[in-house]
């Protein structure tokens, strides 16, 4: 497995067990059914939060803040911020109706998230324990609420739990395939 300190340097990709993130049998992501539609749901999503740990597992600060490609302005850094301040809007915002500055967005600058993911130890121990803290809240309300109907109303429409937990879903199974790209450049591992 290639280890590449320059980012204009290609790593060498190949596919073994030995570039994967983890082989199956130590798989720390769900091998079983899920029994019911919260379980079902608050699984799925649980899976894929660790999905994006798992991409980002070993990085040192540069290398969890490098770019892809010019001209994008993604970085795995980026995504767990984005992703911290997607948790808090959801979660805290929409269906807890708490007040609050969304983590990693500047009213002037929409995409820090991205912007402001620099290779800085300090900045990615930040993002982690603020997408942790989210993380945390959205599985206690999740947990806490008394059905998969519970509903607020949002931008003039009804929402329900059930909505917010498959749109997580989908919004981490997107950003993930973006990981994975990510994650390919900076080092050549792939897989799940």
């Amino acid at each position: 497995m290639a280890d590449t300190t320059d980012p204009e340097q290609t790593p060498t990709r190949t596919f073994a067990w030995e570039d994967m993130f983890v082989h199956p049998d130590d798989d720390p992501r769900s091998q079983d059914p899920y029994e019911g539609e919260r379980a079902t749901l608050t699984g799925y999503l649980r899976d894929q939060r660790l999905t994006l740990e798992m991409k980002c597992a070993g990085l040192d600060a540069e290398r969890m803040a490098r770019r892809s490609v010019p001209p994008s302005n993604m970085s795995l850094l980026g995504l767990v911020r984005h992703l911290a301040g997607v948790e808090h809007a959801w979660f805290r915002k929409v269906l807890a109706g708490e007040q609050g500055q969304r983590p990693f967005r500047r009213p002037d600058e929409r995409d820090w998230d991205f912007d402001g993911a620099v290779g800085d130890v300090e900045a990615v121990e930040e993002a982690w324990r603020v997408w942790r803290q989210e993380v945390a809240f959205a599985e206690r309300f999740a947990a806490d609420a008394p059905s998969m109907d519970l509903t607020v109303e949002h931008d003039g429409q009804p929402l329900s739990l059930r909505e917010v937990l498959v749109h997580m879903i989908e919004e981490y199974a997107r950003h993930n395939g973006h990981a994975d790209l990510l994650r390919e450049r900076i080092d050549g591992r792939v897989g799940e």
